[in-house]
């Protein structure tokens, strides 16, 4: 997710020149000086003058980092963490009071330019932080900001959501495959119907309800289908799997 932020950040515009990578992998590093033309270090020291940090680590490898950049760090910078499940406030506790940190819960499209990123402001962090923090995270799709203790549920919803997006993509394809198309048309025909479903969704800005039943004639083939589903409980497998999700987010990040 580090290197899809820093892919966005510079399609945006962003001049490699501005950008410092803090490499924790060895030989990762020269990959994104070669692919991005940034400057890249492995000492934490390097980040005594930036103003903007994002930590791009596994939540389990958060607070070591956080040691060792602690020392280091403007207490003026602001602090943008990706880990998911890891509180401002812990973040927080281990840096200098006052420091300025916001949350984010991105998602995968974010690769593409299409991504959906929650963001939640800490204790210290003011209007404008928040702002530049959003700002960043636009470079890759679309934001918003809410109160931490929604991002539970955001993980749930569009942090996990891809996955189940994929899950349905993938039984529709083999559904094709078993009326007898070939796979690779199967799958033509369903990406493209679900990437124009999306748009229609964001351009038309009708509920779906109101687009399902467009499609849905009395008596027809899509009515068979959605009757099916109805009768297999798919709606309310869906709402008590994003649930589930929701639960072991809550578990994960001590909530």
């Amino acid at each position: 997710m580090g290197q899809t932020l820093l892919g966005g950040l510079l399609r945006a515009g962003r001049d490699p020149g501005s950008v410092t990578v803090v490499d924790r992998r060895s030989g990762r590093g020269e990959e994104l000086r070669r692919r991005f033309g940034v400057t890249v270090v492995d000492d934490p020291t390097a980040v005594h003058d930036a103003t903007t940090v994002v930590l791009a680590v596994k939540p389990q490898d958060l607070a070591g980092l956080l040691d060792s950049l602690a020392p280091h760090l403007d207490p003026e910078a602001l602090v943008v963490s990706l880990a998911a499940g890891v509180t401002t406030a812990a973040i927080e506790s281990r840096l200098a009071p006052g420091t300025a940190v916001v949350r984010v819960m991105p998602n995968t499209p974010s690769l593409v330019d299409e991504g959906m990123a929650a963001l939640a402001a800490g204790s210290a962090c003011s209007d404008e932080n928040l702002a530049l923090a959003e700002e960043l995270m636009r470079s890759c799709g679309h934001a918003v900001v809410l109160a931490e203790k929604h991002l539970d549920a955001v993980t749930a919803l569009s942090g996990s959501g891809p996955a189940y997006l994929f899950y349905v993509v993938e039984a529709m394809v083999e559904a094709g495959v078993l009326l007898g198309l070939p796979r690779a048309t199967a799958t033509e025909l369903v990406v493209q119907t679900l990437v124009g479903a999306g748009a229609m969704l964001r351009e038309t800005g009708q509920h779906p309800t109101v687009l399902r039943e467009q499609v849905t004639s009395p008596a027809g083939t899509t009515a068979a289908a959605l009757r099916r589903l109805d009768d297999a409980g798919v709606r309310a497998a869906f709402v008590s799997a994003v649930e589930a999700a929701h639960a072991r987010s809550r578990e994960l990040s001590g909530g």
